[in-house]
């Protein structure tokens, strides 16, 4: 183990405190599981969805609770744009970026929310609510420019609307 994995500061990722209710919550998971051989994505849905994101931690956990190699998990982790390795927001925003997003000022949309936000791209506000990603599209062409935030889609964004839809999750 490196000296960074050890201090748990490999890369940005910044060392989290994680609940072990949530721990004991994925066990119980895994265990409902007819057989563990090829539920991995499952799982990792399953963490994430109770953790937020799929930190260092999180993902030795799963190897070792699903009995592949942690090299097998980080290769899925990473290769797949659904999960993150970095926090979300409490209300994660994504804008589609697809080409009738685009086409459609999606790009104008993205610069209305990091000023709005007061963030950058990939980042998370300082008081955690809110967090700003782009995707490659989410096959909803006929609402571009397209925004999600949490579950929530909002079709046909302008700039003007930014504010408001902010103010929803406020």
């Amino acid at each position: 183990m490196s000296s960074c994995q050890e201090k748990k500061e490999c890369g940005t990722q910044q060392a989290y405190e994680l609940p072990e209710n949530l721990f004991r919550e994925l066990d119980a998971f895994i265990d409902s599981l007819p057989t563990k051989k090829g539920h991995l994505v499952t799982v990792l849905h399953k963490a994430q969805s109770l953790f937020g994101f799929l930190p260092v931690e999180v993902q030795e956990y799963v190897a070792e609770h699903m009995d592949v190699p942690v090299v097998h998990v980080f290769g899925v982790v990473s290769f797949y744009t659904f999960f993150t390795m970095k926090p979300k927001g409490k209300h994660p925003i994504a804008v589609c970026m697809g080409t009738a997003c685009f086409v459609k000022g999606a790009d104008k949309v993205v610069e209305a929310l990091k000023q709005q936000l007061n963030l950058e791209v990939g980042e998370v506000t300082s008081d955690g609510k809110f967090s700003l990603d782009c995707l490659r599209c989410v096959g909803a062409c006929a609402l571009a420019p397209v925004v999600i935030v949490g579950e929530k889609v909002y079709g046909n964004v302008t700039t003007d609307q930014v504010k408001s839809i902010i103010a929803d999750f406020a």
